[in-house]
Parts: C-alpha cells; sequence; structure tokens
C-alpha cells in the first residue's frame, strides 16, 4: 500500500478509533526504538511472518531518515543459506537485551515455544510490542499493544499499514508540527527525480 492509498484510507477512517490507537501504537515503537538506539527485531508465528511489514518499515526508515525503523526480520524456519536478511532464526530472540524492541505481530495467540522466547527478553530488558488479538498470554506481557481482535473492522495487514505509515511519519520534528501527507510526498518526488550521483 503506497502513501496515497494509505492517505486514502485514513480518510475513510476518520472519526474512528483506528487512527488515534495506530499513531499511539507507532509512537510507542518508535519513541523504543528511537530513544534505546538498541535496534528492532521483528517476529511473527510459523504461520504468519510479517514480511510486508519488515519491508514498509525499511521504506519508511529511508524516507524519514530514521534508520532505527528498519527491522531485523526473526523467522522461524530460517536456514544459513537464505540471504542474510531472511537468515535470523528464533536465537536472535535469546540474545535481546535492553535497549532492543521486540515487535510481534499475531493473527491469533502464538504457542507456548515463541510466549517463552519472547518473556525471557522482556525479562532480559526488551522493550516488548504486539499487535495481534489483544488478548491472551502476549498482551499481558507486551509493555505495549494494539489489539486486531477477529472480525474487527480492520484486519491485522491493514493495520500494519497504518502504523508503519505513522511510525515514519512522525519521525523527524519539523518547525509546524507533525509533517503533513503533502509534505511526504514532496519530498518523496525529490528523492524519486534527483538525478543519480556522479560517480568518479
Amino acid at each position: 500500500m503506497d502513501a496515497v492509498r494509505v492517505a486514502l484510507l485514513r480518510e475513510v477512517l476518520a472519526g474512528t478509533e483506528w487512527l488515534g490507537a495506530t499513531r499511539r501504537f507507532a509512537g510507542a515503537l518508535r519513541g523504543s526504538v528511537v530513544s534505546h538506539g538498541g535496534g528492532m527485531l521483528l517476529v511473527g508465528t510459523p504461520e504468519y511472518e510479517p514480511w510486508h511489514l519488515a519491508a514498509h518499515l525499511v521504506d519508511e526508515a529511508a524516507w524519514s531518515g530514521t534508520p532505527e525503523l528498519a527491522p531485523t526480520l526473526v523467522r522461524h524456519d530460517a536456514r544459513s543459506s537464505d540471504p542474510a536478511h531472511l537468515a535470523v532464526g528464533l536465537g536472535r530472540l535469546e540474545a535481546a537485551r535492553r535497549g532492543e524492541t521486540l515487535l510481534v505481530v499475531s493473527p491469533e495467540g502464538p504457542a507456548a515455544p515463541l510466549l517463552e522466547r519472547v518473556s525471557d527478553a522482556r525479562r532480559a530488558g526488551a522493550t516488548v510490542l504486539s499487535l495481534g488479538p489483544g488478548e491472551g498470554e502476549l498482551s499481558a506481557m507486551a509493555h505495549e499493544a494494539l489489539a486486531v481482535p477477529d472480525g474487527s473492522e480492520l484486519d491485522l495487514d491493514t493495520v500494519q499499514h497504518l502504523v508503519s505509515a505513522a511510525a515514519g511519519e512522525n519521525a523527524l520534528p519539523t518547525p509546524r508540527g507533525r509533517r503533513r501527507f503533502r509534505d511526504r510526498v514532496a519530498r518523496l518526488a525529490e528523492h524519486l527525480t534527483a538525478p543519480p550521483p556522479a560517480r568518479w
């Protein structure tokens, strides 16, 4: 979903709880990774890996000039033969420490093995955030949770688009307060139409 579609979606959702909820959650996410500077780990379940959210956060990190928003995607079935950005396995959660942020995305409550690793990461000092059904052990152990119950107006994928866009949008302080959508589009257009750097 591109910036124009996100803006249209926000117009449709104006007056609902979703805009405020996704912006608050994005603010907590951004605040955690920027203030601690320890990096972000992003993990899903064996059945649901949040590839799309990872890609959008990488884009938002680049566009907003906030490299801390670019996550490390932690995968359940990562293999050493995978490309480097896809080869990070669950062992990385065991190494999570104070200053790191762990974002868990799950359409259903994650199974016990993942919950144990998340709990260990929290005890080691990592900040835990969750996107999912909003009930169960994961929500209870998360420092910040955004509930996307089954059957709600928005599905988990749509909520992830709103969260990633808000995380990048609010990343840079501007003299006029929050950056307007038009400013973001203008900045993107300048970036896309800029001549390539000179090669020596």
